[in-house]
Protein backbone atom coordinates (compact mmCIF):
# COMPACT_ATOMS: atom_id res chain seq x y z
CA UNK A 1 0.00 0.00 0.00
CA UNK A 2 1.08 3.55 -0.18
CA UNK A 3 2.87 5.75 2.64
CA UNK A 4 3.69 8.74 3.63
CA UNK A 5 5.73 10.94 1.00
CA UNK A 6 5.57 8.46 -1.48
CA UNK A 7 6.98 9.24 -5.04
CA UNK A 8 6.28 6.72 -7.17
CA UNK A 9 3.75 4.09 -7.77
CA UNK A 10 2.75 1.26 -5.36
CA UNK A 11 4.65 -2.47 -6.30
CA UNK A 12 3.62 -4.32 -8.10
CA UNK A 13 1.60 -7.75 -7.17
CA UNK A 14 0.42 -8.59 -11.17
CA UNK A 15 1.90 -9.28 -13.98
CA UNK A 16 -0.46 -6.48 -15.98
CA UNK A 17 1.21 -4.26 -12.79
CA UNK A 18 4.74 -4.74 -13.43
CA UNK A 19 4.33 -3.83 -17.60
CA UNK A 20 1.95 -0.70 -16.27
CA UNK A 21 4.76 0.56 -14.04
CA UNK A 22 7.23 -0.49 -16.88
CA UNK A 23 5.06 1.78 -19.40
CA UNK A 24 4.82 4.75 -16.71
CA UNK A 25 8.95 4.87 -16.50
CA UNK A 26 9.52 4.59 -20.42
CA UNK A 27 6.82 7.40 -20.87
CA UNK A 28 8.58 9.69 -18.29
CA UNK A 29 11.76 9.17 -19.49
CA UNK A 30 10.33 10.50 -23.09
CA UNK A 31 8.63 13.21 -21.59
CA UNK A 32 12.11 13.88 -19.30
CA UNK A 33 14.03 13.87 -22.86
CA UNK A 34 11.64 16.21 -24.24
CA UNK A 35 11.27 18.70 -21.39
CA UNK A 36 15.08 19.31 -21.60
CA UNK A 37 15.81 19.45 -25.18
CA UNK A 38 12.38 22.49 -24.92
CA UNK A 39 14.59 24.14 -21.80
CA UNK A 40 18.06 23.73 -23.77
CA UNK A 41 16.72 25.57 -26.78
CA UNK A 42 15.30 28.41 -24.48
CA UNK A 43 18.13 28.64 -22.75
CA UNK A 44 20.49 29.18 -26.03
CA UNK A 45 17.85 31.66 -27.24
CA UNK A 46 17.86 33.67 -24.06
CA UNK A 47 21.83 33.92 -24.00
CA UNK A 48 23.48 33.73 -27.34
CA UNK A 49 23.74 36.93 -29.34
CA UNK A 50 24.60 34.79 -32.60
CA UNK A 51 22.67 34.82 -35.52
CA UNK A 52 21.83 32.87 -38.82
CA UNK A 53 20.73 34.33 -42.02
CA UNK A 54 19.69 31.24 -43.28
CA UNK A 55 17.64 29.85 -40.27
CA UNK A 56 14.59 31.10 -41.73
CA UNK A 57 14.90 28.50 -44.56
CA UNK A 58 15.66 25.22 -43.35
CA UNK A 59 13.61 22.67 -44.57
CA UNK A 60 15.67 19.70 -43.53
CA UNK A 61 15.14 21.19 -40.00
CA UNK A 62 11.30 21.67 -40.88
CA UNK A 63 11.17 17.65 -41.96
CA UNK A 64 13.59 16.23 -38.73
CA UNK A 65 11.21 18.17 -36.05
CA UNK A 66 7.77 17.09 -37.88
CA UNK A 67 8.87 13.40 -38.52
CA UNK A 68 10.46 13.18 -35.04
CA UNK A 69 7.09 14.30 -33.04
CA UNK A 70 5.60 10.97 -34.74
CA UNK A 71 8.41 8.64 -33.91
CA UNK A 72 7.92 9.41 -30.41
CA UNK A 73 4.20 9.37 -30.93
CA UNK A 74 4.56 5.74 -32.07
CA UNK A 75 7.06 4.31 -29.42
CA UNK A 76 4.68 5.47 -26.63
CA UNK A 77 1.12 4.10 -28.65
CA UNK A 78 2.71 0.76 -29.34
CA UNK A 79 3.25 -0.77 -26.09
CA UNK A 80 0.30 1.03 -24.38
CA UNK A 81 -2.16 -0.22 -26.83
CA UNK A 82 -0.60 -3.64 -25.48
CA UNK A 83 -0.64 -3.52 -22.45
CA UNK A 84 -4.79 -1.97 -23.12
CA UNK A 85 -5.20 -4.98 -25.01
CA UNK A 86 -3.43 -7.39 -22.35
CA UNK A 87 -5.92 -5.87 -19.23
CA UNK A 88 -8.86 -7.32 -21.64
CA UNK A 89 -7.89 -10.77 -21.96
CA UNK A 90 -9.13 -13.36 -19.69
CA UNK A 91 -8.52 -17.07 -20.11
CA UNK A 92 -10.10 -19.97 -18.57
CA UNK A 93 -10.24 -18.06 -15.53
CA UNK A 94 -9.50 -20.67 -11.75
CA UNK A 95 -11.78 -18.54 -9.94
CA UNK A 96 -14.89 -15.72 -10.25
CA UNK A 97 -15.76 -13.40 -7.84
CA UNK A 98 -18.83 -10.83 -8.07
CA UNK A 99 -18.90 -7.46 -7.00
CA UNK A 100 -21.80 -5.42 -6.53
CA UNK A 101 -21.29 -1.96 -4.96
CA UNK A 102 -24.11 0.10 -2.59
CA UNK A 103 -23.75 3.69 -0.80
CA UNK A 104 -21.58 2.81 0.89
CA UNK A 105 -20.15 -1.15 0.96
CA UNK A 106 -19.52 -3.73 -1.21
CA UNK A 107 -21.13 -7.20 -1.42
CA UNK A 108 -19.30 -10.17 -2.63
CA UNK A 109 -20.08 -13.51 -4.32
CA UNK A 110 -17.84 -16.61 -4.49
CA UNK A 111 -19.97 -18.13 -7.71
CA UNK A 112 -17.75 -21.01 -7.65
CA UNK A 113 -18.32 -21.73 -3.97
CA UNK A 114 -22.46 -22.55 -3.74
CA UNK A 115 -22.92 -19.15 -3.83
CA UNK A 116 -21.35 -17.67 -0.69
CA UNK A 117 -22.29 -13.86 -0.53
CA UNK A 118 -21.55 -11.34 2.32
CA UNK A 119 -21.11 -7.68 3.04
CA UNK A 120 -17.80 -5.84 3.24
CA UNK A 121 -18.45 -2.83 5.86
CA UNK A 122 -15.86 -0.38 6.62
CA UNK A 123 -14.33 -0.96 10.17
CA UNK A 124 -15.59 2.51 12.54
CA UNK A 125 -12.90 3.81 14.51
CA UNK A 126 -14.05 2.07 17.34
CA UNK A 127 -13.67 -1.13 16.34
CA UNK A 128 -10.12 -1.01 15.14
CA UNK A 129 -7.66 -3.55 16.43
CA UNK A 130 -3.98 -2.88 17.47
CA UNK A 131 -2.32 -2.41 13.61
CA UNK A 132 -5.64 -1.72 12.38
CA UNK A 133 -5.57 0.60 9.09
CA UNK A 134 -8.21 3.76 9.71
CA UNK A 135 -10.63 4.28 6.64
CA UNK A 136 -9.17 1.42 4.90
CA UNK A 137 -10.17 -2.18 7.11
CA UNK A 138 -12.75 -3.84 6.37
CA UNK A 139 -14.82 -6.43 8.83
CA UNK A 140 -14.70 -9.09 5.89
CA UNK A 141 -11.83 -9.53 3.31
CA UNK A 142 -12.15 -11.07 0.28
CA UNK A 143 -9.45 -14.22 0.71
CA UNK A 144 -8.38 -15.12 -2.99
CA UNK A 145 -5.75 -17.63 -3.80
CA UNK A 146 -2.08 -16.41 -5.59
CA UNK A 147 -0.85 -17.44 -8.49
CA UNK A 148 -4.34 -18.38 -10.13
CA UNK A 149 -6.14 -16.36 -12.91
CA UNK A 150 -9.09 -14.60 -10.69
CA UNK A 151 -11.81 -13.07 -12.95
CA UNK A 152 -14.00 -10.51 -11.39
CA UNK A 153 -17.51 -9.42 -12.38
CA UNK A 154 -18.23 -6.02 -11.13
CA UNK A 155 -21.46 -4.14 -10.86
CA UNK A 156 -23.54 -1.74 -8.86
CA UNK A 157 -27.11 -1.42 -6.97
CA UNK A 158 -27.37 2.09 -7.34
CA UNK A 159 -25.07 4.56 -8.30
CA UNK A 160 -21.70 4.39 -10.39
CA UNK A 161 -18.92 3.18 -8.46
CA UNK A 162 -15.32 1.80 -9.19
CA UNK A 163 -13.67 -1.50 -7.77
CA UNK A 164 -9.90 -0.17 -7.70
CA UNK A 165 -7.02 -2.03 -6.25
CA UNK A 166 -3.85 -0.07 -7.34
CA UNK A 167 -1.53 -2.79 -6.46
CA UNK A 168 -3.28 -5.07 -8.75
CA UNK A 169 -3.41 -2.50 -11.96
CA UNK A 170 -7.45 -2.81 -10.94
CA UNK A 171 -9.68 -0.74 -11.70
CA UNK A 172 -13.30 -1.00 -13.25
CA UNK A 173 -16.47 0.97 -13.10
CA UNK A 174 -19.34 -0.41 -11.27
CA UNK A 175 -22.46 0.39 -13.12
CA UNK A 176 -25.99 -0.16 -12.58
CA UNK A 177 -27.68 -2.39 -14.98
CA UNK A 178 -23.78 -3.48 -16.57
CA UNK A 179 -22.03 -6.21 -15.51
CA UNK A 180 -18.34 -5.59 -16.31
CA UNK A 181 -15.19 -7.85 -15.77
CA UNK A 182 -11.75 -7.75 -15.31
CA UNK A 183 -9.12 -10.36 -14.28
CA UNK A 184 -5.65 -10.70 -12.63
CA UNK A 185 -3.21 -12.63 -11.42
CA UNK A 186 -1.47 -12.29 -7.81
CA UNK A 187 1.94 -13.44 -7.34
CA UNK A 188 2.96 -13.17 -4.10
CA UNK A 189 0.93 -13.04 -0.62
CA UNK A 190 0.05 -10.17 1.33
CA UNK A 191 -3.27 -8.07 2.38
CA UNK A 192 -4.00 -5.57 -0.49
CA UNK A 193 -5.98 -2.19 -0.20
CA UNK A 194 -8.33 -0.38 -2.68
CA UNK A 195 -10.88 2.14 -2.32
CA UNK A 196 -13.71 3.07 -4.34
CA UNK A 197 -12.47 5.35 -7.18
CA UNK A 198 -15.85 6.39 -8.73
CA UNK A 199 -17.59 10.08 -6.95
CA UNK A 200 -20.90 7.95 -5.42
CA UNK A 201 -21.89 10.20 -3.08
CA UNK A 202 -21.71 11.60 0.87
CA UNK A 203 -19.58 8.52 1.96
CA UNK A 204 -17.95 7.66 -1.19
CA UNK A 205 -14.48 7.52 1.18
CA UNK A 206 -16.10 5.09 3.14
CA UNK A 207 -16.13 1.71 1.02
CA UNK A 208 -12.81 0.33 0.90
CA UNK A 209 -11.82 -2.28 -0.66
CA UNK A 210 -9.44 -5.15 1.35
CA UNK A 211 -8.24 -8.79 -0.89
CA UNK A 212 -6.51 -11.19 1.27
CA UNK A 213 -4.22 -13.34 -0.91
CA UNK A 214 -3.12 -16.77 0.55
CA UNK A 215 -1.05 -19.58 -1.37
CA UNK A 216 -3.26 -21.81 -3.54
CA UNK A 217 -2.73 -24.92 -1.35
CA UNK A 218 -3.86 -23.02 1.48
CA UNK A 219 -6.97 -21.79 0.03
CA UNK A 220 -8.19 -25.33 -1.52
CA UNK A 221 -7.62 -27.14 2.10
CA UNK A 222 -11.11 -25.44 2.75
CA UNK A 223 -13.19 -22.55 4.30
CA UNK A 224 -10.66 -19.45 5.13
CA UNK A 225 -13.07 -16.92 4.48
CA UNK A 226 -12.62 -14.22 7.23
CA UNK A 227 -16.52 -13.82 7.91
Amino acid sequence: MAHAAQVGLQDATSPIMEELITFHDHALMIIFLICFLVLYALFLTLTTKLTNTNISDAQEMETVWTILPAIILVLIALPSLRILYMTDEINDPSLTIKSIGHQWYWTYEYTDYGGLIFNSYMLPPLFLEPGDLRLLDVDNRVVLPIEAPIRMMITSQDVLHSWAVPTLGLKTDAVPGRLNQTTFTATRPGVYYGQCSEICGANHSFMPIVLELIPLKIFEMGPVFTL
